[in-house]
């Protein structure tokens, strides 16, 4: 077997051929179960379905065009009290396992006897639109695919830059398709345990899916290459963008206005995991007098108070792992760019410590490792603003 990878043939299309793979592996008790989203009875949405009978894979989507729950709650769900007794494959968007592997060192998951399995991924439709009329929505989602359209796709799914295996190299298997051929597809592990499962699938010399992959493996890497540099330029400038509509209290006072503190963001998050929250403990909930005089200081109070409060505390207490999946923009009742300004947060705050999120297991956690010579970058521009100041007050 070509230790680098190996061809998976696609030919009725690339959903059937990693359901027929994923049965095989059951079949064979290479895996014991699969994790892997599966469209509901009423057709009108998908939900994670942990799955023992092969038959049943039938009705799974490995890339349904919505994300009504990301992937990687759904692991940490399934992984927070323990480790697994039985082999389970997780078959996940990149942002779904990044937000695993980051839920794993935040002690909320286990990866042990879990087998991430990623794919190229486009993005997927908002849920709002997708609801609008779910029995077209999945052929509009896979015109957009097939036409690298992702202007229908979710607004942190238009500018996602971690989009393949490059963003999350601890998967043990990711299934890549940019820049190859229509009628095939190249598995490559990212791990032992990934290589492993390919040996036991039984790939051999003879077997043609070992035929040789490097020059398909040149294809996809270039491809996804070039398509990590034109989205990261759109990154660039849509965070430009939106930096100067939020920059300043009073923006980003105006961004937030129309919250309802319905907290959906919160519940929607797959890394803001706290059992209890201090938004919703009795830390907030004060006497009337309270409110009272706030409101007499005032003026007036809106009810609920400290939505911004709330904003602000959750992105400072997640933003080191935020893998700007949207799930938080999707679940917002009120249309706020919640997903956009938190991924604006986040890379500001992951680069100035030199962090991905979610990117390897073996990556240590920012707040946990000490680095002597770390922030420097990020501190001096603000020591000669004050020495600017100094200077002028003398």
């Amino acid at each position: 077997m070509n230790a680098k990878g190996a061809v998976l043939p696609v030919g009725e299309g690339f959903a059937p051929a990693v359901i027929e793979w994923l049965k095989e592996a059951l079949n064979r008790e290479i895996f014991e179960a699969v994790l892997i989203p599966v469209e509901t009875p009423a057709e009108d949405s998908y939900a994670y379905l942990l799955i023992q009978n092969p038959a049943i894979l039938d009705r799974a989507s490995p890339l349904p065009p919505v994300m009504p729950v990301q992937g990687g709650k759904a692991i940490g769900r399934l992984t927070m009290r323990g480790t697994l007794n039985k082999r389970v494959a997780a078959v996940v968007r990149p942002c779904e396992a990044r937000a695993a592997i980051e839920l794993t060192k935040l002690k909320q998951a286990h990866l042990t006897n879990l087998f991430l399995i990623t794919l190229d991924c486009a993005g997927v439709l908002p849920l709002s639109d997708y609801l609008e009329d779910p029995a077209t929505a999945g052929a509009r989602f896979a015109e957009a695919v097939t036409q690298g359209d992702r202007s229908p796709m979710r607004p942190s799914c238009q500018i996602c830059h971690r989009f393949s295996l490059a963003s999350a190299p601890g998967v043990d298997l990711h299934i890549g398709t940019l820049g190859i051929d229509e009628g095939s597809a190249v598995i490559v592990p990212g791990s032992l345990k990934g290589e492993r499962i390919l040996e036991q699938m039984g790939v051999s010399e003879d077997d043609e899916r070992a035929r040789p992959v490097a020059e398909m493996l040149e294809r996809w890497t270039t491809q996804v290459a070039e398509v990590t540099e034109a989205q990261i330029e759109r990154r660039r400038q849509a965070h430009a963008e939106l930096q100067e509509a939020v920059a300043g209290a009073d923006r980003l006072l105006e961004t937030f206005s129309t919250c309802i503190n319905c907290h959906n963001c919160q519940r929607a998050c797959p890394v803001c995991y706290c059992r209890q929250c201090y938004f919703e403990s009795t830390a907030l909930k004060l006497p009337p007098d309270n409110y009272l005089a706030r409101a007499t200081a005032k003026g007036a109070l809106r009810f609920a108070p400290d939505t911004l409060l709330f904003h602000l505390g959750r992105a400072s207490h997640m933003a080191l792992s935020c893998v700007s999946c949207g799930a938080c923009e999707d679940a917002c009742p009120m249309d706020i760019p919640v997903g956009q300004v938190f991924s604006l947060l986040a890379d500001r705050a992951q680069e100035a410590l030199g962090y991905v999120a979610g990117r390897n297991v073996d990556d240590p956690l920012p707040l946990v490792a000490y680095e002597m010579e770390e922030l420097h970058g990020v501190e001096q521009p603000y020591v000669e603003i004050y020495r600017e100041q100094e200077v002028q007050d003398a």
